[in-house]
């Protein structure tokens, strides 16, 4: 039997999940997770540096998921100064490092995909 199925269920920081590859799709899923954890995994970045790699991304959406990956244990949030403007600097936790093997499989096979069945453009 593989070992996400030992059991019924799989809990998490008082979550429960049907199994591990739920957990790892609730911790990491969604369009911005993975990408967000991608631009922190070679340095910290300010909220600004994150929304200039990800245009596309709303503002808004890049502070909710931020929150969440925090909240998670994925990355960490540093603030610099007492009063405003105060410097904040996102970077991996340890935690979160140990998804990179992860994202440098999930950017190659991207990289693949295109090379065999698409383009990489530039607008």
């Amino acid at each position: 039997m593989k070992d996400e199925c030992i059991g019924e269920y799989v809990k998490f920081k008082g979550k429960v999940y049907p199994c591990t590859v739920s957990l790892t799709m609730d911790l990491v899923g969604g369009k911005w997770k993975a990408v967000i954890l991608y631009h922190l995994s070679d340095t910290k970045k300010r909220f600004s540096e994150l929304c200039r790699e990800m245009p596309s991304i709303t503002e808004m959406t890049l502070s909710l998921q931020l929150k969440q990956l925090e909240k998670d244990g994925l990355i960490s949030r540093k603030v610099y100064g007492k009063k405003p403007p105060v410097r904040v600097e996102y970077s991996l936790t340890a935690f979160g490092k140990s998804f990179i093997p992860v994202l440098d499989s999930i950017t190659n096979w991207g990289n693949n995909v295109i090379k065999e069945k698409g383009e990489f453009v530039k607008e």
